[in-house]
């Protein structure tokens, strides 16, 4: 299974981008999809989460600001990234996991974020 992470960029405080993750397999068939974000020098943590029975999960501090969405026909994870902050720079990666609660089965390659102020 290949996960592929697309539309990061360069963009100024404020500004949106849209990132999506094509999948090489039927999502269906993953319960959890979800990003995650590493910045230089701090750990990866979970941005947003999805699940097969349509429960969503932010982080704080990306709330009403981030909207993770999935599309089964294509196969697609995105992510809707709007008044976007300097500290929302990092790379982001997309996953999969077959059940909720385990470790990510699956990972992207990543896409990098740059917010500039």
């Amino acid at each position: 299974v290949q996960l592929q992470a697309s539309g990061g960029g360069s963009v100024q405080a404020g500004g949106s981008l849209t990132l999506s993750c094509a999948v090489s397999r039927s999502i269906s068939s993953f319960n959890g999809l979800a990003w995650h974000r590493q910045a230089p020098g701090k750990q990866r943590e979970l941005v947003a989460l999805i699940t097969s029975g349509g429960y969503i999960n932010y982080v704080d501090s990306v709330t009403g600001r981030f909207t993770i969405s999935r599309d089964n026909a294509k196969d697609t994870l995105y992510l809707q990234m709007n008044r976007l902050k300097p500290e929302d720079t990092a790379v982001y990666y997309c996953a999969a996991q077959r059940r909720i609660g385990t470790l990510y089965d699956y990972w992207g390659q990543g896409t990098q974020v740059t917010v500039s102020s």
